[in-house]
């Protein structure tokens, strides 16, 4: 079958990978309406097209903290990628590298962030897990920044992880033979099969719950790589991000997987720019599988997006090949969205090119 779209890739994975490994990738928490709604909410967009404008050519290529690359559709973290396929990360990776835009490697990987590293140059940043032993924090992160990293993505809203329903269901475990990659020297690379999830099991034990804001300045006075702070979807933790000094926000929800019924990414993404007014670089992270969800997302001010699940179903599908495929038909999606709204380049994308569903005054149907 010709895959001619992002979304087809998640039909080829569920058919290949164990149920336990697809659920683990696919599923959001308990009644999966912010799953659901991540997508939908980007149907409550629409565009507001200019005409008759040169389109000839197109210019899609941006900076994101000062580096240069060909997009602003970028990888997310997404854990144990060797699950989906046996060259895990390292796919992804040169996949990533080849379409000249960035990878977030996260703590959870199959691979190390040495192995990432040695699939050649690339810019990749390195999510982080706050551990309760912060000499393990520690060592992980001057490991990412002497492997190349550029930039750390902390993630804030996992103190506790998200009821999994499906993880619970399927007594979710690391398959035999995986081992999150980054913590195998110091013990705590296995997750083993529980009575619950494996994964709620080992984040209960190892992961700090007493993170709070003054933990990023512990952060800034180990590492000189700026901080992304990862889980933002509202203005007054917007704010304070900024008090801060994160280096940039990403609106995330955690791909639908910790607390039901918050507001999709996209739509909780306006709220967040305009309470950082410029001041520091917004990004989208959540329910993006079309050129047409990347232009509303920066048309709503953002400088750029991640893709999580499509970079695992891809994977899953046809390996480095298949993530190489879903970045390029992302990007030539966006760009034909630019040129059939009359932008040029990046900059021209403004709010006046859309009008979202929360811009008209809600009203009832006449009567017939």
């Amino acid at each position: 079958m010709e895959i001619t779209n992002v979304m087809e890739y998640e039909k080829i994975a569920k058919e290949k990978l164990p149920k336990m490994v697809y659920d683990y990738y696919a599923s959001g928490a308990e009644d999966q309406w912010t799953l659901q709604e991540n997508r939908n909410a980007f149907s409550r967009i629409l565009f507001r097209p200019r005409i008759l404008i040169d389109v000839s050519k197109i210019d899609v290529s941006t900076t994101v903290l000062g580096f240069n690359i060909s997009m602003p559709i970028m990888i997310a973290p997404t854990a144990m990628q060797k699950m989906a396929h046996p060259d895990g990360e390292l796919a992804t990776a040169r996949a990533t590298s080849a379409a000249g835009t960035i990878m977030t490697l996260s703590s959870w990987a199959t691979c190390s962030v040495e192995e990432v590293a040695s699939t050649g140059p690339g810019i990749r940043f390195f999510q982080l897990y706050v551990y309760k032993d912060r000499n393990v924090v520690r060592q992980l992160v001057k490991r990412a920044e002497e492997a190349g990293f550029k930039a750390i993505a902390l993630t804030v809203d996992t103190p506790r992880l998200g009821r999994r329903e499906s993880d619970i269901k399927n007594r979710f475990a690391l398959p035999r033979g995986l081992t999150l990659k980054n913590f195998e020297g110091l013990d705590l690379g296995k997750i083993d099969k529980t009575d619950d999830s494996g994964l709620a099991s080992y984040v209960a034990g190892q992961v700090d719950q007493s993170l709070s804001w003054k933990d990023i300045k512990w952060l800034q006075s180990i590492t000189s790589l700026p901080i992304l702070v990862k889980g933002v979807i509202t203005a007054e933790d917007a704010r304070i991000a900024v008090e801060y000094g994160a280096a940039g926000i990403i609106v995330s929800n955690h791909g639908a997987r910790q607390l039901d019924y918050v507001p999709a990414t996209i739509v909780a993404l306006e709220e967040v720019v305009k309470a950082v007014e410029g001041r520091i670089p917004v990004f989208l992270d959540g329910g993006v599988r079309r050129g047409t969800d990347v232009f509303k997302a920066l048309a709503l001010g953002a400088s750029g997006v991640f893709v999580g699940r499509p970079s695992l179903f891809s994977l899953a599908a046809d390996g480095e090949a298949g993530v190489r495929k879903m970045l390029q038909m992302l990007r030539d999606e966006f760009e034909l969205t630019m040129a059939l709204s009359g932008c040029r380049s990046l900059r021209e994308i403004s709010r006046n090119h859309i009008k979202a569903d929360w811009d008209f005054p809600h009203y009832l149907p006449a009567k017939i």
